[in-house]
């Protein structure tokens, strides 16, 4: 089974993210994509440890009715931070009969020779690109194992869904279906 892994922190995830998700599953060659909730991105701050369990609820609860995109936490079982090639290797040792393939933005793509072991990550697996604004590709300039997805360009923004939450906006249409309410019942986001 082909996988893609998306990894992210999702506080909170967004239409944004399952619209990709959902097109690398329909159009872009993969038979699931995961969603990997990262407790630390090391290129990134550390998101509070309560906040854990919340991202993985609000994750698992968009990815309920969605065919073929799944929710992974394979992640808060590895060593902190989380480096992208751990977790491919645990994948991997965990599902040696799946195939999986890094799905990454293209502002990641720009920065990936930053990232820990990234010619292992290249080498050992493949990479998937999609676009983001302001962060051009040309997919045919790109390594043998790396590709590029023609996804829809959606300019979401988890900063910008937490900060309409705490300016007190409805975001029901930016958020998957009950991660809005999620969001309300356990007053997340509110400015302190």
């Amino acid at each position: 089974m082909k996988v893609g892994l998306f990894s992210g922190s999702f506080n909170p995830i967004h239409m944004g993210h399952l619209i990709l998700a959902s097109y690398c599953v329909e159009y872009g060659g993969f038979d699931e994509v995961w969603l990997s909730v990262s407790p630390h991105n090391p290129l990134r701050e550390r998101v509070a440890a309560d906040d854990d369990a919340h991202r993985c609820a609000m994750v698992q609860t968009a990815v309920s009715e969605i065919p073929r995109v799944k929710y992974c936490d394979i992640e808060f079982s590895l060593p902190q931070p989380s480096y992208t090639i751990a977790t491919l290797e645990a994948l991997r040792r965990q599902y040696p009969e799946h195939e999986f393939t890094l799905i990454i933005g293209a502002d990641n793509w720009k920065i990936f020779d930053s990232w820990y072991e990234w010619q292992r990550i290249i080498d050992e697996y493949r990479v998937c690109i999609y676009p983001r604004a302001g962060y051009e590709i040309e997919p045919d300039t790109l390594p043998e194992r790396v590709s590029y997805v023609p996804a829809p360009l959606v300019e979401l923004s988890s900063t910008w869904v937490r900060e309409g939450v705490a300016a007190g906006k409805d975001m029901t249409a930016f958020l998957p279906h009950g991660v809005y309410s999620y969001i309300v019942k356990n007053n997340l986001y509110k400015q302190k």
